[in-house]
């Protein structure tokens, strides 16, 4: 059963608190979504850290139920 948008923007917010998180699914298909994912912990953290902690937060469904997910991690302003 594909994941949907609410659950993943869940998971993450859960696995990094304080993050604004936008989800778009790209094919209508409930397996292909875009996240943008804005978090003050990413601060001094590269691209490559940043994108772990999302997966990180994903709780291992990325690649399984969550087929594809094209990601960009920010600090805040």
């Amino acid at each position: 059963m594909p994941m949907s948008p609410g659950d993943i923007e869940d998971m993450i917010k859960a696995g990094i608190p304080g993050a604004a998180v936008t989800i778009r699914d790209l094919a209508g298909d409930g397996d292909h979504y875009a996240a943008e994912v804005v978090a003050e912990a990413f601060r001094g953290k590269s691209r490559v850290q940043q994108h772990q902690m999302v997966y990180k937060a994903l709780q291992g469904n990325m690649g399984g139920v969550l087929h594809a997910l094209a990601l960009q991690t920010s600090v805040p302003d």
